[in-house]
């Protein structure tokens, strides 16, 4: 006899079968229940406050060619950039003043020694700008950098001067092995390896980050069952952040004619993805992905109802931003840093939270695990 809905949700723990009828709702009323239960348990877990990184996209420059990725290494309309130390600072310095508390800092990937050294003053800068009254450890970072090496994530953890508010993100995009490889087949030294990926989230648990990891939802052969594995390597990672959204083609990319979901079925299928996982992880931090916006006006809003505690404004100069094209028609390009605090506060009270401003927005997984 299947289980009621109601009482399903508020089990904490499911079986596989149990996740994969959650995951497929596509009821107007069950999928309401399942997104209330997970804003109820984000708020009896995690409180009211949702937390700021701001992100700063300091270059596009990849030595990788992943097929899904509008700055991969093989499209050459793209025009590559690296920011300047300064602007870089200054983009820093601002999320300081307007009481972001954490910044995001992406890149394509490189591990050339004179990248790896220039990140590691980098962060030195970072840090010593950015303590002030308010902050007086200076700004949660977190490093979404691709796979290196253990030594040059110790040597950057070293560099940051924040350990308690140092985190770093490796999204696997999918624990199939099968659909990961059909993402990065491109043959030669760029390819990746998914035991790789994993060695490199064993790596940065070591060198003392805050683990962060997630998938892409939707993807071309992409099943059910495969999101029910994507959440069960979540729990075997024993993640402390995720990041995830929609699948979303890019023309810069080597996916397009492979399409994508209808945009209402990848909305619904998203936010399922969103809900089930903090249902299932329960206090981990959950990003409320950009590419939700892009789908919809308010997909961060809806990203919020469904169990996400962080948001993640993006502060990188407008004349660059054109440039970092993960997938087409990304949100977020037109609007101003300066005004980035009032969207979104303007965001978080539509979805009846609060910001935590001036405040590192630490996982409480990651507490909890280590008693800080």
């Amino acid at each position: 006899m299947t289980k009621p809905l109601v009482q399903l949700l508020e089990q904490q723990t499911f079986t596989d079968e149990e996740a994969a009828r959650l995951l497929s709702l596509t009821a107007p009323d069950e999928c309401r229940q399942l997104q209330e239960r997970a804003y109820a348990l984000t708020t009896e877990l995690l409180g009211e406050n949702v937390y700021l990184r701001g992100l700063i996209e300091i270059s596009n420059i990849c030595t990788a060619n992943c097929r899904y990725c509008g700055i991969r290494k093989n499209n050459h309309a793209v025009e590559r950039y690296t920011l300047s130390e300064e602007t870089i600072l200054a983009c820093a310095e601002l999320a300081a003043r307007s009481g972001y508390g954490s910044i995001a800092i992406q890149a394509g990937e490189r591990r050339d020694p004179k990248w790896i050294e220039w990140i590691a003053d980098l962060l030195k800068k970072i840090h010593a700008r950015t303590v002030n009254d308010a902050l007086p450890s200076g700004l949660g970072i977190t490093l979404s950098l691709g796979e290196q090496t253990y030594d040059v994530y110790r040597y950057w953890a070293e560099a940051s001067g924040n350990p308690n508010g140092l985190r770093y993100l490796l999204r696997i995009e999918s624990s199939n092995p099968t659909l990961f490889r059909s993402l990065h087949c491109t043959p030669g030294k760029n390819e990746k390896v998914l035991e790789h990926r994993y060695r490199a989230l064993e790596d940065l648990r070591r060198a003392g980050y805050q683990v962060g990891t997630g998938v892409m939802i939707g993807l071309p052969g992409q099943t059910i069952e495969d999101l029910v594995a994507d959440i069960r390597t979540f729990e075997r990672i024993d993640a402390d952040m995720i990041g995830m959204g929609p699948y979303i083609t890019s023309n810069g990319a080597d996916m397009v004619s492979e399409g994508m979901l209808p945009k209402a079925q990848l909305m619904q299928l998203s936010l399922n993805m969103i809900a089930v996982t903090r249902l299932m992880m329960r206090n981990v931090n959950i990003a409320a992905a950009t590419a939700l916006e892009t789908l919809e006006p308010n997909g961060r809003i809806k990203g919020i109802l469904h169990g996400c505690n962080v948001i993640m404004p993006n502060i990188t100069p407008q004349q660059t931003r054109s440039s970092y094209q993960l997938y087409d028609n990304k949100a977020g390009c037109e609007v101003g840093a300066e005004s980035n605090v009032l969207v979104e506060n303007n965001i978080v009270e539509i979805a009846h939270r609060r910001l935590g401003l001036n405040q590192l927005g630490s996982s409480l997984r990651w507490h909890t695990r280590t008693g800080t």
